[in-house]
């Protein structure tokens, strides 16, 4: 069993590991995604959350003593009882959703990702805009597992390209007055926001704003961006980001993960297409 943290009522509840994971599938993945995509997500799932149980020597929750793991997505991956999960969906579709999730993660029962024999970190993101991004260039330290790869299969997510406008006078609250923002949209808007340098894969990897300079993740949690590939203009008042891709773009690309799924692609050659050298491992031991 596996000891889960609910952080709506502030207790820990222990529950089958593969009951956890129907709950993580549903909040983490949208239902109506191919059926192959979501065992793919329910391994990446099941990967995290035995890498963190005590129970397969993993370290627990260190912010919630006594748990394995947590139901906020900030601390673990989000998490939904089947309730939650039927509500949300609607009477129409709640029935056959439910069924979908809990096929997906029977079909793929105890399946874990391993690297040399142990389970990965397997990170996850909603859609990468063309290319995965390496653990290194997103957190600065190196996964063998976690490099940059070309995913070509998530343009038809709804958040593969958008477009956020900031005014210029809330750039300079959201940035610190000592960013300069003003005073630079005074001197010209060539002057207020450049591009410095991109990673590997196309993100960006440092940015210049008024006379500060943010790292592309920095920029991207200070302004609520979408993800870190961006280009960014200047048009009067305004400062207007074109963000590709959402999320930080390591690991499994759930839009990446669903266009592989339809061009008839199994969980196991999704998983291998987007985590590199990895094998599979039963945890049960059958």
């Amino acid at each position: 069993p596996i000891k889960v943290y609910m952080h709506e009522t502030n207790q820990i509840f222990e529950m089958s590991l593969e009951d956890y994971i129907k709950g993580v599938l549903a909040a983490e993945m949208p239902a109506e995604f191919d059926l192959e995509a979501l065992k793919a997500q329910a391994v990446a799932a099941r990967t995290y959350a035995v890498k963190n149980m005590v129970f397969f020597g993993g370290p627990g929750l260190a912010s919630r003593p006594g748990a394995d793991v947590s139901t906020d997505h900030r601390e673990s991956q989000a998490w939904t009882s089947e309730a939650q999960a039927k509500q949300r969906w609607g009477p129409f579709k709640a029935d056959d959703y439910w069924k979908k999730i809990s096929q997906a993660v029977e079909g793929t029962r105890g399946l874990i990702l391993t690297f040399s024999g142990e389970p990965i970190n397997a990170v996850f993101h909603s859609t990468s805009g063309g290319q995965t991004a390496s653990a290194r260039e997103v957190w600065g330290f190196d996964y063998p597992y976690l490099q940059s790869v070309a995913c070509q299969w998530d343009q038809k997510s709804p958040r593969y390209q958008e477009t956020k406008e900031w005014a210029l006078s809330d750039l300079e609250s959201r940035l610190g007055a000592d960013a300069g923002v003003m005073a630079a949209a005074q001197n010209g808007s060539s002057a207020i926001a450049q591009i410095i340098d991109h990673t590997a894969s196309g993100r960006v990897a440092k940015v210049r704003v008024g006379n500060k300079t943010f790292t592309g993740a920095e920029l991207r949690e200070k302004l609520e961006l979408r993800s870190t590939d961006f280009s960014v203009d200047v048009k009067g008042d305004k400062m207007i980001f074109h963000t590709t891709g959402y999320g930080h773009g390591v690991g499994l690309c759930q839009y990446g993960a669903n266009g592989l799924a339809k061009e008839g692609r199994d969980f196991r050659q999704i998983l291998t297409s987007l985590y590199t050298g990895v094998a599979l491992k039963n945890v049960h031991g059958t």
